[in-house]
């Protein structure tokens, strides 16, 4: 699998990753999508690590959590050998705070993450989308604070899902 650098991050992660949005199937959206259990995501790790891909993308927002538990639970005894990548942004509950980009909403998000996916880091943490409720020249700060600085993330960017017209 060839790597690449992540912008100036000095990060390597894979050319190709596995998007984990159908795991778990709860609620209207991703039920859709489809319902991965941890047994057949378990099996679709293990196709993923013997063709070389590596990096496994979630969500706190995916199936409200359960893509990012059924991760974990597919992962056991194997995070050594994957890259886990996780976002947060979008409103996750009802809590005042419990959305945006904001520190505090956003080292809430990672602790949550990393209890449904049973792990002490998370490889790369993003923002998913625009927060127009937190002043952009704070998204950096908020992401690095709350992640790589606090120790919880090998990296960290600012934005994700950003449109053209929104850069």
């Amino acid at each position: 699998m060839e790597y690449r650098h992540l912008g100036a991050s000095g990060f390597k992660v894979p050319v190709l990753s596995f998007g984990t949005g159908t795991f778990g199937g709860k609620g209207e959206f991703f039920e859709a999508w489809g319902a991965t259990d941890v047994a057949e995501a378990r099996r679709l790790i293990d196709i993923c690590l013997d063709a070389g891909v590596s990096m496994f993308d979630s969500a706190d927002i995916y199936s409200s959590g359960s893509s990012e538990a059924v991760l974990g639970e597919a992962i056991k005894g194997k995070r050594d050998k994957v890259i886990i990548s996780t976002k947060a942004t979008f409103r996750f509950d009802d809590g005042p705070n419990n959305v945006g980009s904001s520190r505090f909403h956003l080292i809430q998000a990672v602790d949550a993450a990393l209890k449904r996916l049973q792990t002490d880091y998370i490889d790369l943490f993003q923002l998913h989308g625009f927060d127009a409720r937190t002043p952009e020249r704070q998204w950096p700060k908020s992401c690095r604070h709350s992640t790589t600085w606090c120790g919880q993330a090998r990296s960290a960017t600012p934005v994700c899902r950003i449109s053209p017209a929104g850069i």
